[in-house]
């Protein structure tokens, strides 16, 4: 058979890619954090970024946008041109828990975007200021049975640390005030200062506040103990089948060409599996996850489901 015939399909499958995807990235890629900068979610994508940057060729420029617990800059992605140059670290509050808080809200995850790879799990912990007297879990639940005043902060409406507050809420029977804010910085400004009584913290920015003194470590939310805490308990320990993680993931606006989608997350994946950033990861209690595009949507799908019982049940709003 003639040879150049044998490379007709080849040259097909070529010429049917988008011109774009042939010479994919040509120019800077934004990332989005949809959080104000010096957040968990910010720390992690501006680890991330760099190495990325190196292998693609192309500067990975991060925009921080916050508001609505992320869906601010979510949805910004969600409504960008599906060409690989707008991507978005998204977090469980704007991509599973947003649509659950606001029926209004102007996209739909896995219908408006196109998920990459998962890119890590965070166990948050939970923390109170140095004056409340609490040292347990089972102390700081008696304390507000007792009290009735206690307030809590989390980094806005839908965000794992507002989900982890809830559920505890629930789960004991106990009500406890909710204060949101724009962000995790700023939370956590609010908890150290001593603004609110306790707050659910992010594990990459709060360990170093838990062993200076500046703030108590009461218990981790997830459902194991955490190799960067070892000494502190779960909740779970105190409430049986208490758990909630945080995770954050990559993803691009829907309609992004396969091609790119694949190259995106293969520079994801040699990022979250390089040495230097595994350590660093790990080291704030971050733990990398690179799924693939379709364990990542069939996460979203099940963590979506998940939390949108609570949000029924506890009767979240998003104000």
């Amino acid at each position: 058979m003639n040879r150049s015939l044998l490379l007709l399909p080849l040259l097909a499958a070529g010429l049917a890619l988008p011109a774009g995807a042939q010479s994919y990235p040509a120019k800077p890629i934004r990332l989005v954090v949809p959080f104000p900068p010096g957040g968990p979610t910010d720390i992690v994508t501006r680890l991330m970024a760099p190495k990325m940057a190196e292998s693609l060729g192309q500067q990975v420029v991060i925009e921080n946008r916050g508001g609505a617990g992320g869906a601010i800059g979510t949805e910004q992605v969600a409504k960008s041109a599906p060409d690989g140059y707008t991507l978005v670290m998204g977090t469980i509050g704007g991509l599973a828990v947003a649509k659950s808080l606001n029926p209004k809200l102007g996209y739909d995850t896995l219908r408006d975007l196109a998920p990459i790879t998962q890119s890590v799990t965070v166990t948050s912990v939970l923390v109170t200021h140095p004056s409340v007297p609490a040292k347990s879990v089972k102390e700081l639940l008696a304390l507000a049975k007792k009290s009735g005043k206690l307030n809590y902060g989390s980094s806005g409406n839908g965000t794992i640390t507002h989900l982890a507050g809830e559920l505890l809420k629930l789960m004991a029977k106990v009500d406890i005030t909710h204060v949101a804010y724009k962000g995790g910085a700023p939370a956590l400004v609010a908890l150290v200062s001593g603004e609110v009584d306790m707050s659910y913290e992010n594990s990459l920015i709060i360990t170093p506040h838990i062993k200076s003194g500046k703030v108590r470590g009461l218990a981790v939310t997830s459902a194991k103990r955490s190799a960067l805490l070892p000494e502190l308990p779960t909740i779970g320990e105190t409430l049986p089948g208490y758990s909630a993680s945080g995770w954050y993931g990559l993803l691009a606006p829907a309609g992004t060409p396969r091609p790119i989608i694949t190259r995106l997350h293969a520079e994801a994946v040699k990022a979250l599996r390089a040495p230097d950033i595994v350590e660093k990861l790990s080291g704030q209690g971050a733990e990398p996850v690179a799924s693939s595009p379709e364990e990542f949507t069939a996460f979203i799908r099940s963590e979506t489901e998940k939390w949108a019982n609570l949000v029924k049940v506890a009767n979240m709003r998003t104000n």
